[in-house]
């Protein structure tokens, strides 16, 4: 792992946290990419999960921008992170409607108003009801705001999602099989359900992001957004201020790191109401990047030759940085977010799909048998590979 990354607190596979809940109930369907858990009415035709996430340190940022510009509206933008960071994990057990969600929102005080706050609230609201004209529907029942200046120097923005779905209806990534395809959906672009450019960053990934890319002026003008734990030298020691353009687009900087994490919602929802059959697992490339899918199936090789170009932002960060491009792949999605894994004869089905919605499609990869028994990744890209 490079230093360069866990020097700033961070680790991208999380490979403690996977050890400390390893010997946890691993729920109905164990190679489920979220744990599904029996259903609580006792109906043994249904199964159940809840799951929570947030923006991460996106807030952060947000918190920047309005110190800036006093532009509130990057708050509106981390409550759609902090719900996309659910709801797309669980699409990736199948579940596409029914979703019931609660907030959870820490703050200083001091630091963060109410009018930010009613921006949160006014971003969950928003994001519910676009999702909705997609006939994905989330109920929201309510949350927590507390204020807790002595834990969070500026604001975390969490949420928690419920879902109650058919078991037949379960997409385990335990039926992952040598043969099948990676159908990869684009992280960046702009699809007909978003309102601007998306630069791809998504919710992982953005203490690397953001330290490694703008000034170091930040760490004095703001050192309420950092650890004080973190080495000076590792604190805002890019090359970029926040309203700079960024290289190869017509936006900040600023606002690409900050891009919506976006939704596939949408599109999975067409795409198992038409073909759930087809579907063998997906995987949300959120922490591990492009290695995520090494946690899932059983005794494969997933081999990723064909990825998408890489997106400005992420070339900017691996421009400016310590960090080389197999710790690259690791931390960040490097192009695609979603991955579908089919039979080759249905992906061209799910790229015409993701296609309407305005989302690039491709096949990135294949799957084969491992020849050690151990789940691998080997990702070839531009002439180089790397081996997880």
């Amino acid at each position: 792992m490079s230093e360069a990354y866990l020097s700033r607190g961070v680790s991208a596979e999380k490979t403690d946290v996977h050890n400390a809940v390893k010997t946890l109930d691993k729920g109905v369907f164990k190679g489920a990419f979220c744990t599904l858990m029996p259903d609580p009415t006792g109906n043994e035709e249904y199964c159940s999960a809840m799951h929570a996430d947030g923006a991460g340190t996106k807030s952060s940022l947000a918190y920047i921008k309005f110190k800036e510009t006093g532009d509130y509206t990057a708050f509106s933008d981390i409550a759609q992170d902090s719900m996309v960071m659910n709801l797309d994990d669980l699409l990736c057990v199948g579940a596409t409607e029914g979703f019931i969600m609660s907030n959870t929102i820490g703050r200083n005080a001091h630091r963060v108003d109410g009018k930010a706050i009613a921006n949160v609230i006014k971003g969950y609201s928003a994001f519910v009801e676009k999702m909705r004209k997609y006939g994905v529907d989330i109920t929201m029942c309510g949350g927590e705001t507390a204020d807790v200046g002595d834990l969070v120097q500026t604001l975390i923005v969490d949420s928690t999602f419920f879902v109650r779905m058919r078991r037949d209806h379960v997409i385990n990534c335990d039926n992952i099989k040598a043969g099948d395809v990676i159908v990869g959906f684009a992280s960046s672009g702009q699809a007909v359900y978003e309102d601007k450019y998306n630069a791809g960053m998504g919710s992982n990934g953005l203490t690397a992001a953001r330290h490694l890319l703008l000034s170091h002026e930040y760490a004095s003008k703001y050192p309420e957004t950092f650890s004080n734990t973190i080495p000076d030298a590792q604190v805002y020691c890019g090359n970029y201020k926040f309203t700079d353009i960024l290289p190869g687009t017509n936006v900040t900087v600023g606002d690409a790191i900050l891009s919506p994490t976006r939704t596939y919602a949408p599109i999975v929802k067409e795409i198992l109401e038409a073909k759930r059959e087809a579907v063998h697992g997906m995987v949300h490339c959120t922490g591990g990047g492009q290695v995520k899918c090494k946690n899932f199936g059983i005794g494969l090789h997933y081999i990723k030759d064909n990825l998408f170009d890489v997106p400005p932002l992420f070339k900017a960060i691996g421009e400016n940085s310590d960090v080389g491009t197999a710790e690259m792949y690791r931390i960040f999605n490097m192009g695609h977010r979603l991955e579908v894994f089919c039979s080759p004869e249905d992906a061209d089905f799910m790229i015409k799909t993701a296609e309407k919605y305005g989302v690039e499609a491709k096949v990135v990869g294949r799957v084969e048998a491992s020849d050690t028994g151990v789940n691998k990744v080997t990702i070839k890209h531009n002439g180089e590979e790397f081996n997880y």
